[in-house]
């Protein structure tokens, strides 16, 4: 990818009237790498987010044998204030699922940013209605430097922010088989 690198020449000229300083720049091309946070071999993250729903919904159709809804809207809100439409990934008339296929930062960090979607997540299933099963499902990513998989370390540490009736199901793509975490 080409980026363009501006360093300043010794060219600058004050206009004291403008308030302006005029520069005269140069321009050299490198060959670079951004790192745009995009997962290795995929074409975007919105498309890897959207092949992971398809999936969920393929996988809880087979073992729930029902039949799931993408997106499913849904009425939600606190007790006492106006209803606002949320679309979550999935659902029907008995439940509503939200799906996360984030990973382990790149150095095996904590995904901080990643993990305040997965607190909004349990926000949006803590205001839906009470009557409605809710799965989190997501995918599993085992970090080496942790000896845990991110959806354990999220149980761990915000356990204090998940509803009660929330099943967190962790898909683990490379045996291809569901476990469902206790909270």
């Amino acid at each position: 990818m080409k980026v363009e690198s501006i360093t300043n020449s010794r060219n600058a000229i004050f206009y004291p009237k403008a308030g302006k300083i005029s520069l005269t720049i140069n321009v050299i091309h490198k060959e670079c790498h951004i790192n745009n946070h995009q997962r290795v071999g995929s074409k975007s993250n919105a498309k890897v987010g959207a092949d992971f729903e398809n999936l969920a919904k393929e996988i809880i159709q087979d073992k729930l044998k029902i039949i799931l809804q993408k997106p499913y809207p849904l009425n939600i809100g606190l007790t006492g204030r106006k209803p606002k439409q949320h679309n979550f990934d999935l659902g029907n008339q008995s439940y509503i699922v939200e799906c996360k296929s984030h990973k382990w930062t790149a150095g095996n960090n904590i995904p901080s940013a990643k993990l305040t979607v997965w607190n909004e997540a349990m926000y949006y299933f803590l205001v839906a209605p009470k009557s409605y099963r809710k799965i989190f499902f997501m995918l599993k990513d085992f970090s080496q430097k942790r000896n845990m998989t991110l959806a354990e370390y999220y149980l761990k540490t915000y356990k204090h922010l998940i509803p009660i009736d929330v099943e967190f199901w962790e898909y683990d793509e490379f045996q291809e088989k569901i476990n469902i975490l206790h909270v």
